[in-house]
């Protein structure tokens, strides 16, 4: 091996010999004294601190003379201003079957011209000022959004409003976005998770659904210029949409700057409907083979069709899932990843849309376990169920720890409006962080068992599994857990028959 440059040689001897030499510097005076008279002692586990008070800070809600609602709330203390506008519905509701992707291509293109504006001179104006402006659409909600020093809001207020009244959809924009979204779906197939990301939700729900669609490269190149400008008109009305603004902003200040910089922006619009087409039915536990010749790991996705937001049994199903499958120290980690060292790590999580939303667990598994991480999964689920109740100390644990992650949710800026604009968007009662904690903390053991068993039914569930059929298809069906079916990458059947 060759040795490396002297210059190289002298930095690594530097960095060798210098905390050694000033280690052994014989202690001042001071430092001895401190030393002396020190109190701490490291031989005992400091007490915890106090737990965090959630402090949920009051807003004023005022209707605007275009329809939109406006919800302010002031945090003086930072001269920050977080604003946002949240649509009311998303993509489950104003996008074709056909062409899947295009409300992500709406939001990500409303920041490549505008009728005054090249995408170049936003993204100067923006740099200029210290900010950016994001845009999103989700399934079920969307929003254009920014964060400001003070004295930037009103500037950067008025580019969002270009954006969003003036947008041109350059062809040549949509051409790079839709070759760079082909490039990362065929770089997406590639990786186990990524092709489980797609065949559980098709798998489970069917196509026929919403849930069950994902983009696809057909669905891309069906995506049209005018496809956009269609959304484009049809989705960004102030009909369904609620603008929150939290920070260093007075309500009359706020609605005077939207006013004047919003003052194109007509009426029109209104909340889409959330009906969805019903769920397929429950089938017989069945393992869906997806084979990925040399995978290192084994993806698991499994589930089944779970209960909507507006569920009662939410905050049970809230702590019942933080012990299974959230907290570091939940039964499915703890079991597949600390005891038998199959995993990196393993959760479960309810998805709680405006429909029937899945439940799904998994995670990755070195491949020479997979058969042996299914029956620890299979065991986990059936156990919460009641076999093994949940004992004080999880109940306890799970109840903790959402109750003390929410003071975090508003510390800053961003964080309260977060949480305010969840409100609207997810039709919640305005009280909802003020019950919060009195809610989780009044469900009890006999809740969690009660939910798991209605919600959790090992004997229905959809089981993705992608990785090397050669070398757990036969261990797979050895567990007899399920009958296996194989399915290609995109989530079809396969010639190949059933074990």
């Amino acid at each position: 091996m060759s040795r490396p440059p002297a210059i190289v040689r002298g930095v690594l001897a530097a960095i060798v010999f210098a905390a050694p030499m000033a280690a052994q510097r014989p202690k001042t005076p001071a430092k001895q004294q401190a030393a002396a008279t020190s109190s701490f002692d490291r031989r005992v586990i400091p007490a915890p601190g106090k737990t965090p008070e959630l402090i949920v800070p009051f807003w004023n809600k005022v209707s605007l003379a275009n329809g939109a609602q406006l919800v302010v709330s002031e945090k003086r203390g930072l001269p920050l201003v977080s604003f946002r506008i949240n649509f009311i519905g998303g993509a489950n509701q104003y996008e074709p079957a056909d062409k899947t992707g295009l409300a992500n291509f709406v939001a990500g293109m409303l920041s490549e011209g505008t009728t005054h504006r090249s995408g170049d001179q936003i993204s100067n104006d923006l740099q200029l000022l210290g900010t950016d402006i994001d845009a999103e659409i989700d399934g079920e909600s969307g929003r254009i959004s920014f964060e400001s020093t003070r004295n930037r809001f009103a500037p950067t207020l008025a580019i969002l409003a270009d954006l969003l009244e003036n947008p041109t959809f350059p062809q040549e924009a949509l051409d790079r976005l839709k070759a760079r979204t082909i490039v990362s779906l065929t770089q997406n197939r590639d990786r186990t998770s990524g092709i489980a990301n797609i065949v559980f939700p098709k798998t489970l729900f069917t196509t026929e659904h919403p849930y069950g669609r994902t983009v696809s490269e057909t669905s891309v190149k069906a995506i049209r210029r005018d496809d956009l400008l269609s959304f484009y008109r049809t989705y960004f009305r102030p009909g369904h949409a609620v603008i929150t603004v939290v920070g260093d902003i007075s309500q009359a200040e706020a609605k005077r700057a939207i006013d004047a910089a919003l003052k194109g922006w007509n009426s029109g619009g209104s909340v889409p409907d959330f009906g969805y087409p019903a769920a397929p039915a429950p089938k017989p536990t069945t393992i869906f083979l997806v084979d990925k010749p040399g995978a290192a790991q084994s993806t698991f996705a499994l589930g089944e069709v779970g209960p909507p937001r507006i569920t009662p049994d939410y905050f049970a199903l809230r702590v019942m899932n933080e012990m299974l499958g959230v907290l570091f120290q939940s039964r499915l980690n703890h079991n597949i990843r600390e005891v038998k060292g199959y995993s990196y790590g393993v959760s479960s999580r309810f998805a709680f849309g405006k429909g029937p939303g899945a439940f799904r667990a998994g995670g990755d598994v070195v491949t020479a376990k997979t058969d042996s991480a299914l029956i620890e999964f299979m065991k986990e689920l059936r156990d919460i169920r009641g076999p093994r109740p949940p004992t004080n100390d999880e109940l306890a644990q799970a109840k903790a720890s959402l109750v003390q992650s929410l003071p975090s949710g508003f510390a800053s800026v961003n964080g309260v409006n977060d949480n305010i604009a969840s409100i609207y968007t997810q039709d919640l009662p305005e009280d909802y962080y003020q019950v919060f904690t009195r809610a989780v903390n009044a469900v009890t053991r006999e809740d969690v068992v009660r939910v798991a068993q209605k919600y959790i039914d090992p004997e229905h569930l959809t089981i993705v599994i992608v990785g090397d059929r050669s070398k757990i298809e036969a261990p797979l069906a050895a567990t007899k857990i399920a009958p296996i079916v194989v399915l290609d990458v995109n989530g079809n059947p396969t010639s190949s028959r059933p074990r």
